[in-house]
């Protein structure tokens, strides 16, 4: 075999080691970004969805994202959001969410995924209700100001109706109809709104997401998170109903925020992780069609629970400040609890009284060492967020940051730390951006 062939065969097998990888696949989205300022009224906005965990159901790092893209590009509306309130400490920044009672909330993960559910969209909620005069509510901040609202919902034989108000434009969609599937529906308002109302009668409805925009170019960060959720449990929704959503949200960029979860799973089987993360991102890219994918690395996340010690080959990493080696602390809370005596300080405590380690268990690393290889071969963009966060154990500098970047857990971020991820990453697509650019 010829020496260039063989150097190429090599290189393919090896996945690329740089912070962001395979960003020329994401050249149409920096092209329409660059546009973005450009395209006036009466043009969408670039769009950018993502699907994740509790880091993005929490919105500190997309709304960092959001608020440093509007700033330079300016405001496209809030984006896909799931319908109402779904669960306590729900947040929407940039809008207020409101929701009357009498409604059903179903999802692809947690206590809310319980069989039966309704099919389920890119939100990963469903919202439903029976009782006539139901209703939910979007308010926007003054930034956040809309001109097109999207409503999309389950049609069913015997299902009610709902009543659209954005402003003074007044709209029906019934849900009647002889076959179940997804339908959405567009309501546009000769000028920017603030508010819209959505009221069920008639029957049962349900409504699988919602989306605000502003038809004045600009752009949009959608944040569509499930806290606790894992990659897997994507595949609770259902293909026809994120078909049907994306038709009406036209995504420019997906970006995929999974792995945490994952590697503070008790056991992480490389694996079994490998075959469920290639599936869902060839099933994604399929109905997303040629919308460039972005997939974040698993952050850096701490923690202090012993059980995830071992729970995947490789060690795990000390994240100690003050206190020994993990070995030694290991190593001093088995003799103590051999001795009959539990689990005892040790000598030089860590800032944690019972004195258990900090460490990153070793399921991070091998969750993301799987995603950059994977991201490798589908040839989609891959962002490691744990090497721009500065490493191993980079979360727990984070916390003790003044102000503090991280929250207590060592695994969530404050408005502050979101903001700084969101900082990183978007100084490391504009460079890719330039590059790409440059390349042409």
């Amino acid at each position: 075999m010829p020496l260039a062939l063989l150097t190429m065969l090599a290189a393919a097998a090896t996945p690329c080691q740089a912070t962001l990888c395979q960003a020329k696949t994401l050249e149409p989205y920096f092209e329409k970004l660059a546009r973005a300022r450009d395209h006036g009224e009466g043009n969408r906005p670039v769009h950018i969805l993502q699907i994740g965990d509790s880091h993005t159901a929490g919105d500190a790092i997309t709304g960092g994202w959001r608020d440093l893209l509007q700033a330079q590009y300016g405001s496209g509306g809030r984006g896909v959001m799931a319908a109402g309130r779904p669960y306590a400490g729900y947040l929407t920044f940039g809008t207020t969410a409101s929701m009357s009672p009498g409604w059903t909330v179903k999802s692809i993960f947690g206590p809310a995924s319980a069989a039966p559910r309704p099919a389920i969209g890119v939100s990963g909620f469903s919202t439903s209700t029976s009782q006539d005069g139901a209703t939910l509510g979007l308010t926007a901040d003054a930034n956040e100001a809309f001109d097109h609202f999207t409503v999309c919902a389950l049609t069913q034989p015997g299902a009610g109706s709902l009543t659209i108000q954005l402003g003074t434009t007044v709209e029906e969609f019934s849900l009647d109809a002889y076959a179940v599937r997804a339908e959405c529906r567009n309501v546009d308002a000769p000028q920017p709104q603030y508010s819209v109302q959505i009221t069920a009668h008639g029957g049962p409805v349900t409504i699988t997401s919602l989306g605000t925009f502003r038809y004045a170019g600009g752009v949009v960060v959608s944040n569509l998170g499930v806290s606790g959720s894992q990659f897997v449990h994507q595949a609770r929704a259902d293909d026809s109903v994120i078909s049907e959503e994306l038709r009406h949200y036209k995504p420019d960029l997906v970006v995929i925020a999974f792995g945490t979860n994952e590697g503070f799973s008790p056991r992480v089987e490389p694996g079994q992780y490998e075959i469920v993360l290639r599936s869902q991102i060839q099933r994604i890219r399929r109905l997303v069609r040629n919308v460039p994918i972005l997939m974040l690395g698993a952050p850096d996340a701490n923690t202090r629970n012993v059980a995830l010690f071992s729970n995947a080959p490789g060690p795990a990493v000390d994240c100690n400040t003050r206190s020994q080696t993990i070995d030694d602390v290991m190593a001093t809370l088995r003799a103590s609890e051999a001795a009959g005596e539990g689990a005892q300080t040790p000598t030089q405590p860590e800032i944690d009284p019972t004195g258990r380690p900090l460490f990153a268990p070793p399921g991070l690393a091998a969750v993301r060492e799987i995603q950059r290889k994977v991201a490798s071969d589908l040839n989609i963009a891959f962002w490691d967020w744990q090497a721009r966060m500065g490493g191993a154990c980079s979360a727990a500098k984070m916390v003790r940051a003044s102000p503090p970047l991280m929250r207590g857990d060592f695994v969530h971020y404050t408005r502050a730390g979101g903001w700084e991820i969101a900082r990183m990453l978007q100084a490391d697509l504009s460079a890719a951006a330039s590059a790409v650019s440059a390349d042409r």
